[in-house]
């Protein structure tokens, strides 16, 4: 299963019972966690998040709602004696609080702790199956997004094309990496002869903290769902812009032009009680947009 489960939706403080940001990215039974608000744990705890399946975590930016959960998760997983080694990709100042934290506590972790600066756009973590990137996103200080992305299926062979042109069928297994075969005679027989492209991995992208900003369009589009924040209604355009965040149709029109199957928007002020004007807005521009509601898991295709 790819799929992500949203923990908390809330920009800046906890209101109207949603949290700060935070959201699980689950893969084929791992799970990565994407910003580590305030009451992440207990989230967690809620929705039945198993955090030993936790090896991943990724933090965005350095203002508070994104990672004030983080040192106590960190604290929890000691606590119940964690033993996997744990990643944490962040912002370089990151590593220097967490330290700071720890020594003052006099914790001493049962796990292996590796923290890992971000310094640029790039691939973070890289699997056999799943590619992980960071882009930078437009936001009041230094803030990434993350890109997650199932690698292409391995090639589909045409078994009595390849019969036909003699490849043994021991072979066949690096046909369905590209590889070509050389014949006994000295006969190649090209790969594209005798199979077919994979089908294309499936792709996500937790657009962060953002003003709307067409840059992110080369890093997003053709996705199959990304998550963009939509912090405030589209009357409040200037007050987004000002403070580096997007409104619903903002969110929306990015989503369109990167021509992706699916939006997510979430990061909502807490000057607002409810959110179905949020829905709403965003779907009259792109009608495939969701709410980012806590607990849901959304499955991607």
């Amino acid at each position: 299963m790819f799929a992500v489960t949203i923990l908390g939706n809330n920009s800046a403080v906890p209101a109207f019972n949603r949290h700060p940001t935070s959201q699980v990215v689950t893969y084929e039974g791992t799970n990565f966690l994407v910003d580590c608000g305030e009451g992440t744990q207990i989230q967690m705890i809620n929705y039945k998040i198993r955090r030993g399946k936790i090896s991943h975590i990724f933090i965005s930016h350095l203002h508070g709602d994104h990672y004030f959960g983080l040192i106590g998760l960190i604290n929890s997983f000691g606590l119940l004696s964690h033993k996997q080694d744990l990643h944490i990709f962040g912002p370089p100042a990151l590593k220097e609080i967490i330290e700071i934290q720890l020594k003052m506590a006099e914790t001493h972790l049962p796990y292996a702790l590796h923290i890992h600066a971000i310094t640029g756009p790039g691939l973070l973590v890289e699997t056999d199956k799943m590619r992980i990137e960071c882009f930078r996103t437009n936001h009041r200080i230094e803030c990434f997004g993350f890109k997650f992305t199932e690698k292409r299926a391995a090639r589909k062979i045409l078994a009595d094309k390849a019969r036909e042109m003699q490849v043994p069928l021991a072979f066949f297994d690096h046909l369905k990496t590209g590889a070509d075969y050389h014949r006994k005679d000295g006969f190649l027989v090209k790969n594209e002869e005798v199979t077919l492209p994979g089908e294309k991995g499936r792709s996500y992208a937790f657009c962060a903290d953002t003003k709307y900003d067409e840059t992110l369009l080369e890093h997003i589009s053709g996705l199959d769902m990304i998550y963009h924040e939509t912090t405030y209604l589209d009357n409040f355009r200037e007050r987004a812009e000002a403070r580096f965040h997007s409104t619903t149709r903002q969110a929306a029109t990015m989503a369109l032009k990167a021509g992706v199957k699916r939006l997510l928007i979430g990061h909502f002020s807490s000057k607002y009680d409810t959110l179905e004007e949020f829905e709403k807005e965003a779907r009259e521009v792109f009608p495939n947009t969701d709410l980012a509601l806590e607990g849901t898991v959304y499955t991607i295709h």
